[in-house]
């Protein structure tokens, strides 16, 4: 019942404001005030997709990198919030537009009496869009992009013992996670077909410093995701991984329209790096929703 209670909430908060009325305000400025506050509208758009998934269970579920770990279950909720904003466009005259954007993903174990939060990343990102025109080639690109990116589960850095893994140094006690990586993604459409190919290349301190120096073993370096639109429904499919250790991951997502810009939700998820804490520990889970940006 906990979980039906924070979705009734959530779309309280979303239509509370629905209902007021600006038609009989005199004072012209005053409406174009209360109209832009009802609306909401201050640049901020969707980035990634923002869900709110009651229900994942998850299986391998071990949670070795956690301090302690006696109340944590299999079952949990997970929520992601992530907006983009345009700040500028065509410096280099190529149509090319520069934005600010910013992710924030819980994993809420909101199934356990204290209700805690497992893991809640933060991942802001600078990027810039170069739209392509390539409407006579067989791959048909759209655009490229290239970004930094900051990942990180905010966690500060625990005295423990040292352990070599990857002819590195790190802390086993440490359960802090941190990535800062530049990246290009290309994105490519065969009719309602959008296909997105990214690689990532990492700072030094992520691949050399104390919070996860084995990390991109089984993240990986580049990715492959596939869009798919049939009538009303979206399916995607993710795959990541390093081709030299074998390791990765893979998803898969479900979405259909239910109300206004809500929509039914579901996801699976299997591979490594689920969520960064645990980023070494083989996951799969399922989860359910819903999402409120595709």
């Amino acid at each position: 019942m906990q979980y039906i209670f924070i979705v009734l909430i959530f779309f309280t908060s979303i239509y509370a404001l629905e209902n007021i009325e600006t038609t009989k305000i005199k004072d012209s400025e005053a409406i174009d005030s209360m109209n832009t506050w009802i609306d909401g509208g201050f640049g901020l758009k969707p980035y990634k997709v923002n869900y709110l998934l009651p229900y994942g269970y998850r299986t391998n579920g071990i949670y070795d990198n956690y301090s302690p770990t006696g109340d944590y279950r299999n079952i949990e909720a997970e929520l992601q919030v992530s907006l983009q904003l345009g700040v500028g466009s065509g410096l280099f005259g190529l149509n090319e537009k520069y934005y600010l954007s910013y992710t924030h993903k819980a994993f809420w174990q909101i199934y356990v009496d204290s209700s805690p939060f497992r893991e809640t990343t933060y991942n802001p990102e600078a990027f810039v869009v170069f739209p392509i025109e390539d409407k006579d080639s067989f791959l048909n690109m759209k655009s490229i992009k290239v970004a930094y990116a900051h990942r990180s589960n905010g966690q500060g850095s625990n005295a423990g013992t040292s352990t070599i893994v990857s002819t590195q140094r790190y802390n086993t006690n440490n359960q802090s996670r941190s990535m800062n990586y530049i990246y290009s993604e290309f994105s490519f459409q065969y009719d309602t077909l959008v296909t997105e190919f990214s690689f990532w290349i990492p700072f030094y301190e992520t691949i050399h410093g104390t919070d996860n120096p084995d990390i991109m073993e089984y993240l990986g370096y580049t990715s492959l995701k596939f869009n798919y639109f049939l009538n009303k429904h979206m399916f995607t499919l993710m795959g990541r991984g390093n081709i030299e250790t074998k390791q990765g991951a893979a998803e898969v997502t479900y979405s259909y329209p239910l109300i206004k810009d809500t929509y039914f939700y579901a996801k699976i998820f299997t591979g490594y790096g689920e969520s960064l804490i645990d980023y070494n520990n083989y996951v799969t889970k399922f989860s359910i929703g819903f999402s409120f940006s595709r």
